[in-house]
């Protein structure tokens, strides 16, 4: 005997829902509110430098915060990896790895430092002294280009402004 479903045992029709309406297109990308932002703007002019910053090292093995750790050791010779660190706000343990690969590279070697009988000194070996020497020159002729839609003046105002945003006012 076959039953018979009443209208209260009938399950609805299911529905499809609607799709919602298309989203209109994006012809041009309003970024208005982003170049109000100085992190924004800094963050997209240090990306422009670096997409060319990093073919040009990559001829001397060197990336970006390590350029920065042997320039500081160029221009400071017998500084320390606490220095180092404190000045670029880097980590020890990824320094300490940093300067391993100098040393095996030959171009930093370790001395005592003169008065600090604790802490060890940081230098230049020749082939360090020679790399850096034509790596800061291709860092300058990039920057040169980087730069080349500023004036000097305007250059040097924009380098003043950007250090007045990550120095403490100490050492300004």
């Amino acid at each position: 005997m076959a039953t018979r479903r009443t209208a209260a045992q009938t399950p609805p029709p299911t529905r499809r829902p609607t799709p919602p309406a298309a989203a209109p297109a994006v012809d041009a990308v309003d970024t208005r509110y982003l170049e109000t932002l100085v992190g924004y703007n800094a963050r997209r002019a240090a990306l422009a430098v670096i997409e060319v910053f990093l073919p040009r090292m990559a001829v001397y093995g060197v990336k970006p915060v390590e350029f920065s750790v042997l320039s500081l050791v160029t221009h400071n010779p017998g500084i320390t990896s606490r220095q180092l660190c404190t000045t670029l706000g880097l980590l020890p343990p990824n320094l300490v790895g940093m300067i391993s690969g100098f040393e095996k590279r030959a171009l930093i070697q370790r001395r005592p430092h003169p008065t600090d009988g604790r802490a060890v000194g940081l230098h230049l070996t020749p082939d360090g002294e020679k790399l850096m020497r034509e790596a800061e020159q291709a860092a300058a002729a990039l920057e040169g280009e980087a730069t080349s839609g500023l004036s000097p003046a305007e250059r040097k105002t924009l380098m003043r402004l950007l250090q007045k945003v990550y120095k403490p006012r100490s050492s300004r």
